[in-house]
C-alpha cells in the first residue's frame, strides 16, 4: 500500500483503526478503537464482539426510550440515592461493555453490586431496560445472555414490532419471564415501589404510568427502601 505524502497533514488519530460490526477484540483494543471515533454514540462489546447498531427513528427508538427513561427518572426522583444511567458503557469484564439504553443501580454502600470507577460503571446493575427494534436480534440472544451471566436482577425489553414489553428476572444464573400482576401492573423484585402499568406505557398514556408509580411510592415498603439508602 502506498504512503501517504509527508507534506499532507496527519489526521489526529488517523493510525487507530476504525471500530467494524462484527470486529473480535478485547476491552482494552475497543476502548481505544472506540474513543478515537467521538462521532459514533454507541458501541458494544458482548463475549468479544462488536455491536454497532443501525441509526434509530423516533418511533421505532427515540421515543419509546425517552418515555421509559421518564418513568426511570420519576422513580429517581421519589427514591435519593439511586442511580439511574442512559446509554451508559457498563464494564463487566474484559470480552463484555455493553452500553445498554437505560439502567437503575443501587448504591454500592448500601449492598448494591455496581460500582462508579474512573467514570464509569463497573459490574451489573441491578436493572437494565432496552427498546429492541433493530436491535431485537441481540437484545434478546447474546445481550440477553450475558446480562444473566453476569447477573443483572431484571431485565425489561420494550419490543417495538411485537407491541409488548417483557419483563425478565434472574433466577438460578437464567432470565425467567415475569408476568404482570393481576392488575396487569409490573412490580420490580428489586426496587420497591418501581410499579409499571405496561399497557399505559404502550398507549403514550404518560399520566397514567406516572400516577401508578406514584402509588407504588406511597407503599410501606418504598418508604423503608428510602429510609435505608439515607445511609449513603
Amino acid at each position: 500500500m502506498t504512503a501517504l505524502p509527508s507534506t499532507l497533514p496527519k489526521r489526529r488519530g488517523a493510525h487507530v483503526p476504525l471500530l467494524m460490526n462484527g470486529d473480535r477484540m478485547l476491552a482494552d483494543e475497543f476502548e481505544r478503537r472506540y474513543s478515537a471515533m467521538p462521532h459514533v454514540k454507541k458501541a458494544e462489546l458482548l463475549e468479544g464482539v462488536v455491536y454497532m447498531p443501525s441509526p434509530v427513528s423516533i418511533d421505532e427508538h427515540g421515543e419509546p426510550h425517552s418515555d421509559l427513561a421518564g418513568w426511570l427518572v420519576v422513580y429517581k426522583s421519589l427514591t435519593p440515592g439511586v442511580r439511574t444511567g442512559d446509554n451508559t458503557t457498563t464494564k463487566l469484564d474484559r470480552k463484555n461493555q455493553p452500553q445498554p439504553d437505560l439502567l437503575l443501580m443501587i448504591p454500592s454502600t448500601v449492598g448494591g453490586q455496581a460500582q462508579v470507577v474512573d467514570r464509569f460503571v463497573t459490574n451489573a446493575p441491578e436493572l437494565v431496560c432496552e427498546v429492541a427494534y433493530s436491535s431485537r436480534s441481540y437484545d434478546l440472544g447474546v445481550k440477553k445472555d450475558v446480562y444473566a451471566k453476569f447477573g443483572v436482577k431484571e431485565y425489561i425489553v420494550w419490543q417495538i414490532e411485537e407491541d409488548g414489553i417483557d419483563w425478565f428476572v434472574l433466577q438460578n444464573g437464567q432470565f425467567v419471564v415475569r408476568d404482570p400482576d393481576a392488575d396487569d401492573i409490573f412490580r420490580s423484585t428489586v426496587f420497591p415501589g418501581l410499579w409499571l402499568d405496561w399497557k399505559a406505557l404502550l398507549t403514550g398514556d404518560l399520566a397514567s404510568v406516572f400516577a401508578v408509580l406514584q402509588q407504588g411510592a406511597a407503599t410501606p415498603e418504598h418508604q423503608a427502601f428510602v429510609e435505608r439508602l439515607k445511609t449513603t
